[in-house]
């Protein structure tokens, strides 16, 4: 208990971070390459602020505010970013964070300028914030089970093929936008009521690059790598505590040995290796590619007799399907093999 009591803002902390992540991580997907995160976050943060502290609001509906807030702006720059491509969209969403900061500073009668607003109540908590990343996750995988993520998915892989078959770019961009700044207001306003004060500090180019680092880092083809990213980026400071001086110094050496030596992100590797792994274990190749020994080919094609019905959901008993009847699997290397040593 004392150690839950020691952390929980580090863990409130890491929730709100993981919920940045999500959102950074839904435009990656869409290959869309967003700074913009940073700016949606703030106008949640202060929407929610603003009307907490000034006009006396419930935070349940100043958080829905903020939420509106970054879904509204999100859906107004995505008009004029489906046009752009590569390092002009990130030009353009850097030029949008800036306007968001220069609007929280210098509107000194309603964001209290550079001091930014303090004395916010604390009326989130870590069983709320828990609650709310287990939904927005849930929602999120659940997303890229449908063709809106497959989508996705080809789109950042390839536009021309997108094109190809039939998906339409800049609808499904603005889609993946829209959801990316309703996130990205949804972690401001919780932000805003999980802490006392809120500055524009918070809110700048140190919250865009660690959000940009969360991804790159955990990976940013599944959602487990955003969550990743996020909790090794929060919990890195605590761990390095010691040597406070240097923190930067060491994140900024993880970040490049992870892009040099694992491109693909820390979760996303694992889960690729895992993934080959069962294939592997399933599979066995090695018995399938020995035509030396007669008596491995009765063993592998009882294997294919055993799973191909279930898989196919043929409802025949796997002992009397016959292996020669059913049509060779495509998707896999070693599906191929299969095939024509059954052939």
């Amino acid at each position: 208990m004392n150690f839950l009591a020691t952390y929980q803002s580090l863990f409130d902390h890491m929730l709100v971070n993981m919920l940045l992540a999500m959102s950074q991580y839904i435009v990656l997907r869409a290959g869309v390459f967003s700074l913009g995160t940073a700016g949606f976050t703030a106008l949640g943060a202060y929407g929610s602020a603003i009307l907490i502290t000034k006009a006396g609001w419930p935070p349940a509906f100043a958080i829905v505010f903020g939420v509106a807030l970054g879904t509204l702006a999100s859906a107004l720059l995505a008009l004029p970013l489906a046009r752009l491509r590569g390092v002009f969209q990130a030009v353009a969403t850097l030029a949008f964070v800036q306007i968001v900061l220069s609007g929280t500073q210098n509107w000194q009668s309603l964001t209290n300028g550079a001091l930014g607003i303090s004395g916010i109540p604390h009326s989130v908590g870590t069983g709320t914030l828990v609650l709310i990343g287990a939904l927005v996750v849930g929602l999120t995988v659940s997303l890229g089970r449908y063709s809106f993520g497959r989508a996705l998915d080809v789109i950042r892989e390839d536009e021309t093929v997108a094109v190809s078959l039939g998906i339409s770019v800049p609808w499904h961009q603005r889609r993946a936008f829209i959801i990316s700044g309703a996130l990205a207001g949804l972690a401001g306003g919780l932000h805003a009521s999980s802490s006392y004060s809120i500055m524009p500090t918070d809110y700048g180019f140190a919250l865009m690059v660690a959000t940009l680092a969360m991804v790159v880092l955990g990976g940013r083809t599944t959602v487990w790598g955003a969550i990743v990213g996020a909790i090794v980026l929060t919990a890195l400071p605590e761990l390095f505590r010691v040597f406070a001086q240097y923190r930067n110094v060491v994140q900024g050496l993880l970040l490049m040995l992870v892009i040099v030596y694992l491109p693909r992100g820390v979760a996303d590797t694992l889960i690729a290796m895992a993934r080959d792994r069962r294939l592997r274990g399933a599979l066995n190749p090695s018995q399938w590619t020995n035509e030396e020994f007669p008596h491995d080919e009765e063993r592998s094609r009882h294997h294919y007799q055993r799973r191909r019905p279930a898989a196919r959901g043929d409802h025949r008993s796997a002992a009397s399907a016959d292996p020669r009847e059913l049509p060779a699997p495509r998707h896999s290397r070693s599906h191929g093999r299969v095939g024509r040593h059954l052939r």
